[in-house]
Parts: C-alpha cells; structure tokens; sequence
C-alpha cells in the first residue's frame, strides 16, 4: 500500500498490555530480589550487632585470652592482627605500587605487560587458602615451625594484586596532557612518575591501599596454615602468633559460653573495622 500498512488498533493495544506486564513482572521481581537481599543482611548484621554489642565491654580490649571461665579478652589477638596486617600491608604496598606504576607508564600493551596482568588478576581472585598452602610450603616447612612472619607473608600476597590494580587503573586516569606537559619542562620520567603522577593519583592509590587492609583484616584460612594462632601472650614474629579471625574461628566452634560469646565481640571488632575502612576508602574516592 502506498501509505503503509495500516495500524491494526487491536493487535497494538495487545502488544502495549503485554509489554506493560512483562515490565511490570521485571520490576516486581527485581523488588522481590532486592527486598530477599536486604533481609538476609539486615538479619545477619541484626544478629551480629545483637550478639556482638552484648558480648562487648572494657575487658575484651585488657585481657589476654584465658582458659574457659576465667573472664579473660582478646587482647592478643586484636595486636597480634593489627602487627600481621600492618607488616604484610608495608611488604605488600611498595611491591604493588611499583608494579602497578611499571604496567601504566613503562610497559603497558607489552606481552610483558599482559602476563604480569593476568597472573595479578589471578591472585586477585584466588581463594586465600592456597595462598596459605604456598607461604606454609616455602616458609613454614623450611624453617620448621608456625611464625607470625608467614602470616604477615601470607597478607602481603594479597594485598600486591589489590594495590597493583588500584594504581593501575588510577594511573591510567591521568591525562597524558600532564605528562607532555612536565616533560616539556625537561623533567626525567622517573621525576614525573613520582613527583607529579603518584601525587595527583595519590587519593585513588590510599584507597586501594586501605581496601587490601579490608581485606587481610578478616582473613583466616591464610593465617591457619602459617601463623596458626597462639592462646599466650606473644609479640614475638618467629613463633606462631595469635590473631582475631584464628581466634573467633577456634571459640565460636567450642562449647564454653564465654568463649562464645568472645567470638561474637571479636566478629563485630572486625566488621566496624572493615565498615570504618570502606568508608574511608569511599571518602577518598570522592574527594578524588
């Protein structure tokens, strides 16, 4: 026909209604979804807050950890966490700084370049227990014995990939503008790198840097394989040491209330830690 063909208002009205409900199966379903969501974890964190607050008091951050019944705290555990996360985050940074700068302003397309990315994206997503098993082999069995130096070793591991892709990425941001524009000056590249990139993609790399610690804060299955855990006071990194995920992993699984009750507060220690973290990430971010 020469005007087309003509609209069949019947068909059309069938096809509007049938696309009105499949829309509004989508969203209802896509609400159904989002409600399950946020009900499993406001249930998850409802119980953690609950059972974490009521566990809470002076004596978890005083004393050590005692025999059951003996109103002992978690005092070792939260340094003996603190000194591994804080010595694997300092192993780890510099190493994933450096890398992360080298694949953004020397190598980037290279084959080089490209393996060094893939095996870091690897141990992004790599389950931390075989991280555990590779330090326990090349550290524990060696030196013969458990040692709050693995367990650092451990953490640093996964940090590098974390902070390998966070400069990477905020490196790559920068316009290359920036660049001509200090070599022009005749600054050394090594001088523009760390003068002039690191600076202006400094808040983007703090970020990275802070969600590794996330990360290695509450890490467990690492830690049993390499520093083990340790009930006694010990600041010692030659010897196994005691941290906050091992010990809420050994108390929660035992049938004293106390202990129990100790790894419910040690639960809830370590995820505001984490919240405290994300959130600063987050400003940082935003600022940037």
């Amino acid at each position: 026909m020469p005007g087309g063909p003509a609209k069949n208002q019947a068909v059309a009205a069938a096809l509007g209604r049938r696309r009105r409900a499949t829309a509004l199966t989508v969203k209802l379903a896509c609400y159904a979804a989002t409600g399950i969501g946020l009900a499993l974890l406001l249930s998850i964190l409802g119980t953690l807050f609950w059972n974490g607050f009521t566990a809470l008091s002076p004596r978890v951050f005083t004393e050590v950890t005692k025999p059951p019944g003996s109103d002992g705290g978690l005092l070792n555990p939260i340094i003996g966490s603190l000194i591994q996360a804080g010595i694997g985050t300092l192993i780890g940074t510099p190493i994933g700084l450096l890398v992360g700068t080298y694949l953004a302003e020397y190598a980037k397309a290279s084959p080089l370049a490209n393996a060094v990315r893939f095996v870091s994206d690897i141990l992004l997503s790599a389950p931390s227990i075989l991280i555990g098993l590779f330090v326990y082999q090349i550290l524990v069995v060696p030196f013969g014995g458990f040692s709050g130096w693995a367990g650092s070793v451990a953490l640093a591991i996964i940090v590098i990939p974390i902070v390998v892709r966070t400069t990477e990425d905020m490196l790559r941001l920068l316009p290359d503008t920036l660049r001509e524009a200090v070599i022009g000056l005749g600054a050394p590249k090594w001088k523009m790198i760390t003068l002039v990139c690191w600076r202006a993609a400094a808040s983007g790399i703090v970020t990275g840097v802070l969600l590794a610690v996330a990360r290695v804060a509450g890490e467990t299955a690492p830690l049993l394989f390499t520093s083990l855990g340790n009930l006694n006071w010990s600041l010692s990194l030659s010897g196994p040491m005691s941290s906050l995920p091992i010990t809420i992993y050994s108390y929660a699984g035992s049938p004293y209330q106390d202990w129990i009750a100790l790894a419910w507060a040690g639960a809830l220690i370590i995820t505001l830690g984490v919240l405290g973290l994300n959130i600063a990430a987050r400003t940082l971010l935003r600022r940037k």
